[in-house]
């Protein structure tokens, strides 16, 4: 008799029925990543069906395809990735894995180096022999040997390019050496550089947070933990850093924000932050956003909070975009963000 109750399946036989669905081959490469305990209740439901009716098939792939839409967002990050990976392998091999897709995007050493920023790479070619750099120059776009060159030491360039000039084919076994030595010492410093600090992470989430909130898990952590507590506050990029922009990243802002959400933002600044964007107005202009800040009247502190935050995403944004430059917690260096 047709197995007909759907409701009646249990997990097994579900699975047990998908296995049979798929194939010999399909179903040979999933009971290779099982272990032996598993294999063994799945085969046993497989042994146990009988004749399964069609429609019942039919409905059970629509439920397996819907439990993955109905999942909800997914989150797919290096870290949880790493996780996964460390279940499966050794931590040496993950942590070749992990190297490599920390680093530039790309097929072979070579795509990868032409997605490395030209400052960056000449950076490190600078150090090398001219004849690495003439063969690294050599196997990537013109465009980009043509940046990297002009940001190397004139002379050392020079060289560079003589040595191309009276370059013949590259050995294969010249070329690997390159490439292992590309990989090994590059790129694994570059994927360590790119590797994301927990405290950045913290410090971006804690900005996005209510101030109220912000300050309730601030002054908690400094409790707990006070080193941590002041690396994620230096790390956060709040509305009062604002005033470390220069005028021109001023009116760059200005021209890109909305002006009755920066009036609603201001009601809750200081006043030299306040006078910042004054004096970075013409005074009609100004003069408009005092009397908009004043026919406010009160506002609510949750409001003036989202008007702020929107002003530092935007600022970010511009920034992320190379329009404005955000200068560090320190004022020693400038980032952008």
């Amino acid at each position: 008799m047709a197995k007909d109750d759907f409701r009646g399946l249990d997990g097994p036989q579900k699975a047990a029925i998908l296995m049979l669905s798929i194939g010999e081959e399909q179903a040979m490469r999933l009971f290779s990543m099982m272990d032996d305990d598993e294999i063994k209740e799945l085969s046993t439901a497989m042994a146990s069906l009988g004749k399964v009716d069609s429609s019942m098939v039919e409905r059970l792939f629509v439920e397996f395809t819907e439990s993955f839409s109905q999942t909800g967002s997914l989150t797919g990050s290096y870290e949880s990735t790493e996780r996964l990976l460390l279940k499966a392998m050794p931590k040496e091999r993950v942590d070749a894995i992990m190297e490599e897709i920390r680093g530039p995007a790309g097929r072979t050493m070579w795509d990868k180096l032409g997605n490395v920023n030209e400052e960056v790479l000449a950076s490190y070619l600078k150090n090398e022999y001219p004849q690495t750099v003439a063969v690294v120059i050599s196997k990537i776009r013109a465009d980009h040997a043509a940046r990297v060159l002009e940001m190397l030491p004139e002379d050392f360039a020079l060289e560079v390019v003589m040595r191309m000039l009276r370059m013949e084919v590259v050995q294969k076994d010249v070329l690997e050496g390159v490439e292992k030595t590309l990989r090994t010492e590059f790129m694994s410093n570059l994927a360590r550089t790119n590797r994301r600090d927990a405290h950045e992470m913290m410090a971006e989430i804690f900005n996005n947070l209510d101030r109220q909130n912000e300050d309730r898990f601030i002054t908690a952590l400094e409790e707990r933990n006070r080193d941590a507590a002041e690396r994620i506050k230096a790390l956060m990029f709040t509305f009062e850093d604002l005033k470390k922009l220069d005028p021109s990243a001023i009116q760059t802002l200005l021209r890109a924000i909305d002006k009755g959400r920066l009036a609603m933002a201001l009601k809750g600044a200081s006043e030299e932050l306040r006078d910042l964007f004054f004096s970075n107005m013409s005074e009609r202009a100004a003069k408009i956003l005092r009397e908009d800040m004043e026919t406010m009247g009160p506002v609510r502190l949750k409001d003036v909070d989202e008007a702020q935050m929107y002003l530092v995403n935007s600022a970010k944004e511009l920034s992320a975009k190379g329009e404005i430059i955000i200068a560090d917690s320190k004022g020693e260096d400038e980032l952008v963000y």
